[in-house]
């Protein structure tokens, strides 16, 4: 008997497989215009329904023109990883098995995989076992989780409970971060109800990282209660601050301190690269992507945090209809969200594949490729490396060749042969400000770059530098 899912599943199976097989040869940049993709998808609300395999049909020929090659090896645009085979097919699986993973009682199965899979996380991210952690849609909301629990914990040290009281009336936290921040911290910090105001940047050393003497005496100008965020892999340079000497002056002075470690957590994993993680076992919260290095599709990210009292006091919740849970780990109590869907197959399917080895091969292949592309682009005529690649983070700027060109001129210069690259279609890079100057961000993040790749790049970046100078 046929069942209304076999033509559909069919047709988005063919087309799925058909996608993967054309990375190569797919332009990796997006190449509809807007008009165009409106003109294919802005289709009038019909009053009759369709039949699903034209929906799907017709999903697939209007979207696909409007999609970049995330999952190929020439995507360097920003940290985004691929898809490993049996990530995306528990992903597959995890649309088909349509679990609400919010609460153990709706999918025993989904909660605890996620049990096992956060224990295996924090032994790969040498993060505490006696730390809670949870699952994510990504960074974002983790940060915001982690500074949850973090204006819990450090107001009841001072008195105030927060859950009962709110912010109105409580003792002011300041907010000491990085000067180089991601932007995702201070969203985190506004939706916390903070204030921009209450947080003060850290002066930073010649190489990005906090400067221990300017984080003491911070922390000495103020009685109030603290919460330090520090940073495992800076956007565009992967600067790591240096977390043993940091959070113990933190702590001296009974500070939170959170790490944001998007991507440079995950070096933690690797023997070759763990030191720039010296000392972050120490911190009170930590967050990651599993859409970045793990390489499983998106939404994925981890938060974990050293406390799982105050973690559970920021997130957990109760309700008539829903009752205690005994017997094993409830995803409701650590999360942000409640109807979610079960992200953690995908993440355990992930690590069954690659092991604690692959995982550390992958790692130290990110950070090999990144470092060959950048120093690659860096020797062509007419590039000036910028950023040597500490992990798989590197910057690269392009030399307007015209006599006395100024800083302004060299910005422009490399705004048009990033433009030029991406029209190639070989390659899709992005621009980043850093120090004043615009510069392309050299990132590889995907399992799926080559040192084939890696050549085919730097081919196609020397050509749009020659298009860009034929253009003056």
């Amino acid at each position: 008997m046929t069942s209304p899912f076999d033509l559909p599943l069919q047709r988005a199976h063919e087309a799925a497989l058909s996608w993967i097989d054309r990375f190569d040869s797919t332009p990796v940049a997006a190449q509809a215009s807007i008009a165009s993709l409106r003109a294919s998808l802005d289709l009038p609300l019909q009053d009759d329904g369709l039949d699903p395999v034209q929906v799907v049909d017709e999903l697939i020929a209007a979207a696909e023109p409007g999609l970049t090659v995330t999952g190929g090896g020439r995507f360097h645009g920003w940290v985004i990883g691929g898809a490993l085979p049996a990530a995306l097919a528990a992903d597959w699986l995890t649309s088909v098995w349509d679990q609400n993973a919010a609460a153990l009682p709706a999918s025993p199965s989904a909660a605890i995989v996620e049990e096992v899979a956060g224990a295996w996380l924090m032994d790969l991210l040498n993060i505490p076992q006696t730390a809670s952690f949870t699952f994510c849609t990504g960074s974002q909301v983790g940060h915001v989780i982690a500074l949850a629990a973090a204006r819990h914990a450090v107001l009841d040290r001072v008195g105030w409970d927060v859950g009962v009281h709110g912010l109105y009336g409580a003792p002011p936290i300041r907010i000491l971060t990085t000067e180089l921040r991601h932007v995702s911290v201070d969203r985190a910090i506004r939706v916390l109800g903070f204030g921009s105001n209450s947080v003060d940047g850290i002066p930073v050393d010649e190489h990005g990282s906090v400067r221990p003497d300017a984080l003491a005496a911070a922390l000495a100008a103020s009685d109030n209660p603290v919460i330090l965020c520090l940073q495992a892999g800076e956007l565009s340079t992967g600067v790591y601050d240096r977390f043993d000497e940091l959070i113990d002056i933190a702590h001296r002075h009974h500070a939170w301190v959170h790490i944001d470690g998007a991507f440079g957590l995950w070096a933690a994993a690797s023997p070759t690269y763990r030191h720039l993680m010296a000392g972050a076992e120490k911190a009170d919260s930590w967050i990651t992507d599993g859409h970045k290095w793990l390489n499983v599709p998106y939404d994925s990210g981890f938060c974990f945090v050293a406390d799982p009292d105050a973690h559970r006091a920021a997130m957990a919740f109760a309700a008539s209809y829903i009752n205690p849970q005994t017997e094993a780990r409830d995803p409701r109590d650590w999360n942000l969200e409640f109807s979610r869907r079960a992200r953690g197959f995908a993440t355990y399917a992930a690590i069954r594949q690659l092991g604690r080895t692959g995982i550390a091969d992958l790692v130290d292949r990110f950070c090999h490729m990144a470092r060959q592309l950048a120093l690659g682009i860096g020797d062509l005529p007419g590039a000036e490396l910028l950023a040597e690649p500490i992990i798989n983070q590197g910057a690269v700027r392009f030399l307007d060749p015209r006599p006395n060109a100024t800083d302004a001129d060299h910005s422009a210069f490399t705004q048009k042969v990033i433009a030029n690259i991406l029209a190639s279609g070989e390659a899709l890079f992005g621009g980043v400000s850093l120090n004043g100057r615009h510069v392309m961000r050299v990132s590889v993040s995907s399992w799926q770059t080559t040192e084939a790749d890696v050549q085919r790049t730097i081919k196609a970046v020397q050509e749009a530098i020659n298009n860009t100078i034929a253009s003056l």
